[in-house]
């Protein structure tokens, strides 16, 4: 595929539109990593794609939401609906765990409304996560990457079992010039954040760092790729407490290096 020149048909339109994306920074990304947010509009672009951002867009409320707050993570579902009703174009989100709640976690919460659930639908129908756009709806697996070294992928909960997308983030990697892909063990095994989880549960959070950092350790790579910045952090911090070398990055920021 020319990565150039790709078309693609604009949500709710039956002919083609210019190929515009919106994209949905997230929070730890917006606020921590705006290196990553800036990769993605990168490697989008050289996919042919135009990016938007929205300046309006908050949290998706997702930590309301785990925490059992629905009251208080409705109105941000409700506020950042209306921001994406006002812009074209597919919605896509360098995170699992976020894409998972638009696409998911909103529904709950308007279950039964006759007014804000074909409304959260439409939101969710247009919504992906970055690798899936990538692959399943623009069928771009080879981004003309260069990363040279030897990598690991860890598969975050949220993006594996609350999306279903594994194979994805591994077909873009395997495509990556110059890297050498060895495989984590245990790679499927939760880093223990979980957002609130983490905080509620921090004796068994802790644990289930220690032994994916100890998997990443026997993987001797000393890149591990993520994609979701919350993992990035909390496996981040753990690698740097105990002192060791690895690192791990946003699968956007290898795709990004040429």
């Amino acid at each position: 595929m020319n990565l150039n020149v790709v078309e693609v048909y604009d949500w709710g339109y039956n002919k083609l539109m210019t190929p515009v994306v919106q994209l949905f920074a997230t929070c730890i990304i917006d606020t921590l990593y705006p290196e990553i947010g800036q990769a993605v509009v990168n490697v989008l672009e050289r996919a042919g794609m135009r990016v938007e951002f929205p300046q309006g867009q908050t949290c998706c409320g997702q930590p309301a939401f785990n925490a059992g707050q629905r009251d208080q993570a409705r109105p941000l579902a409700m506020y950042n609906i209306r921001v994406f009703e006002k812009v074209p174009g597919f919605i896509v989100v360098p995170s699992g765990s976020c894409t998972a709640m638009i696409r998911y976690g909103y529904l709950e919460l308007f279950a039964g409304d006759d007014e804000w659930l074909p409304r959260a639908q439409a939101l969710a129908a247009r919504t992906f996560e970055f690798t899936e756009f990538l692959v399943d709806r623009l069928g771009i697996t080879d981004l003309h990457a260069r990363f040279p070294g030897r990598i690991t992928y860890h598969s975050s909960c949220h993006l594996l079992r609350g999306l279903g997308v594994n194979r994805q983030p591994r077909q873009l990697l395997a495509a990556v010039k110059d890297a050498e892909f060895v495989e984590l063990p245990y790679s499927q095994e939760c880093c223990g954040y979980g957002g609130v989880f983490s905080v509620e549960q921090a004796e068994i959070s802790s644990a289930m760092l220690q032994r994916k950092i100890d998997n990443i350790e026997a993987s001797t790579a000393p890149v591990v790729v993520s994609c979701d910045a919350g993992c990035l952090t909390n496996i981040n911090g753990g690698l740097h407490r105990r002192g060791l070398p690895q690192r791990v990055m946003h699968i956007a920021e290898i795709l990004a290096k040429q």
